[in-house]
């Protein structure tokens, strides 16, 4: 795992350029993505790359990270990365592929049959966790429901009008799904993240620290700012 750490700017294009050569290194590559704040700077810049000439998605294919349940089409993670990415790019709607739960039980199947995850884009919660692979979950978990913790409720509560209102449960890739990607990019900007980055990188690999396993993947970057990375 390697850390790159940069004014929060700087982070953002480091971390599409990485995006930028994965897809012109494999321009049908497989990109899961999760749906945060972390991952909606990038989604701008890759938006902005695309307006430039730079960066082309039309062969890609997106599979989403994560969802959450029991939410209106506006909250949930799907609206999030068409208005924010698929809308904003030539990446094509036909070529994205979304958690429901119709589909959770052979989305690794699904991923699998595809090609396998090229890139993973991750964004780190507070507790540590990935995707919503929250706190106790085991390293061989694949695409499942989720119950939310009451920090990662807490941490989205301002989306959804306070922590009362704010989903319970989630579906998301597992962190055998997520590993198992030939590469990952984890983002995390601000000084709320220092502690859940130090943990990434120094806490056991074990299930209470899921963001740990990351540890042990051959290609992991992570792209930080000087407040996440304070603690370094």
């Amino acid at each position: 795992m390697k850390s790159l750490i940069f004014d929060l700017p700087g982070a953002v294009n480091a971390a599409a350029e990485q995006v930028k050569r994965v897809l012109n290194e494999k321009p049908g590559a497989l990109l899961a993505i999760s749906a945060g704040r972390s991952t909606k700077l990038l989604c701008e810049r890759l938006s902005e790359m695309f307006r430039e000439g730079e960066l082309s998605l039309r062969d890609a294919r997106l599979f989403a990270v994560t969802e959450l349940e029991g939410v209106n089409h506006v909250q949930s993670c799907r609206h999030f990365l068409t208005e924010e990415f698929i809308e904003r790019t030539d990446l094509r709607p036909e070529n994205c592929t979304f958690l429901s739960g119709e589909n959770l039980e052979k989305y690794d199947d699904m991923i699998a049959l595809a090609g396998g995850i090229d890139l993973a884009v991750l964004g780190l919660g507070d507790n540590a966790h990935i995707g919503y692979n929250e706190p106790a979950t085991p390293f061989d978990s694949l695409s499942h429901r989720q119950k939310l913790t009451d920090a990662t409720r807490r941490q989205l509560a301002g989306q959804f009008g306070g922590e009362d209102q704010t989903p319970e449960f989630a579906l998301t890739m597992g962190i055998k799904t997520l590993v198992a990607a030939r590469e990952i990019l984890v983002l995390a900007f601000g000084e709320e993240k220092a502690e859940p980055v130090f943990k990434m990188f120094y806490a056991r690999n074990d299930s209470a620290v899921p963001a740990a396993f990351l540890q042990l993947p051959f290609s992991v970057t992570v792209c930080l700012d000087s407040a996440a990375a304070a603690k370094l």
